[in-house]
């Protein structure tokens, strides 16, 4: 019998993520779905297929009757939190598995609390865009004892991802020790492509006549970034993409990991200075791509394109 499954957390990560797991996850039993605002969980719910998801009103709901139970949320306190009301109730034998990027530090310790209850856990950060979460194409890092990974598999390469990174049998904050590095990289990439358009506009080649480069030379995620910016979506969007407080946690964790090995980020620092001015900007609305207008506005053009 395949085992109940439960989603905590329905950002524009996580309801991609369970309308693939609810599509292609070969469930036998509606999944059960809880979110902070429960309109959000309501709205997916009944985009979903009918019979196909369960909406919980409490936390302390989608536990009781799950096997496994999958967090998706925003920071490391809303993890913390999470997994504390999780664990209120009998959790013995459940497998907990959680897609936050957070600290790993924060991981480590949400293992030892997991399994000072019973119950089991895997770290499964994942790589990619909401769109990649709807389409079922991120990549999945997962860490933890071989035998829960094992238990994950069947929900990550062809249900919410195209592809596993295993980090089977190594230390759970392996994993999220990854996704904060592997965050720098996009962060890199968005202020290299900001500085880039910045340059061109104002040197007289033209954003277009970058953008044709870029698509050529290096399709896929810096060609998607590139057209944002030059579109104007990295200020327009109702909701971001990434949001500018989320890519800001993610900097401050690379930065303090580089401390602590000893490692110097100046790339990392000054994309968070340009952050910092996305938020001061934008507020909670700007994107990680909204550094292109900090970079727009320290050049001498206006932040919206």
């Amino acid at each position: 019998m395949a085992p109940q499954l439960a989603w905590i957390g329905l950002g524009n990560m996580g309801r991609g993520m369970c309308k693939n797991l609810v599509e292609k996850g070969k469930l036998d039993k509606p999944l059960i779905i809880f979110n902070r605002t429960q309109q959000r969980a309501n709205d997916l719910s009944e985009k979903l297929p009918s019979g196909k998801s369960q909406v919980a009103a409490t936390i302390e709901e989608a536990v009781l009757s799950s096997d496994i139970i999958f967090t998706c949320v925003g920071d490391d306190k809303a993890i913390i939190d999470t997994i504390e009301t999780c664990l209120k109730g009998g959790v013995e034998g459940k497998l907990f598995v959680d897609c936050s990027t957070v600290h790993p530090d924060t991981t480590e310790a949400l293992a030892k609390t997991i399994l000072g209850k019973g119950a089991h856990f895997v770290a499964c950060p994942v790589f990619g865009a909401p769109a990649m979460a709807d389409s079922g194409q991120l990549v999945c890092v997962l860490a933890g004892p071989a035998a829960n990974v094992e238990k994950v598999k069947p929900y990550t390469t062809g249900v919410i991802g195209r592809a596993n990174i295993d980090y089977s049998g190594q230390t759970y904050g392996r994993a999220t020790h990854l996704k904060i590095i592997g965050n720098t990289f996009i962060l890199n990439m968005v202020e290299t492509l900001a500085e880039g358009h910045a340059l061109a506009e104002k040197s007289g080649l033209g954003s277009d006549n970058l953008h044709t480069f870029i698509e050529t030379m290096f399709p896929g995620p810096y060609t998607a970034y590139s057209n944002r910016l030059k579109t104007g979506d990295y200020h327009n969007r109702q909701e971001p993409l990434f949001a500018v407080d989320l890519a800001r946690k993610d900097a401050k964790h690379a930065l303090k990991m580089a401390e602590a090995a000893g490692v110097r980020m100046k790339d990392v620092e000054v994309a968070d200075a340009h952050l910092e001015q996305v938020q001061k900007h934008q507020g909670s609305k700007g994107d990680i791509a909204g550094i292109y207008g900090a970079v727009r506005q320290e050049n001498g053009l206006k932040y919206e394109v």
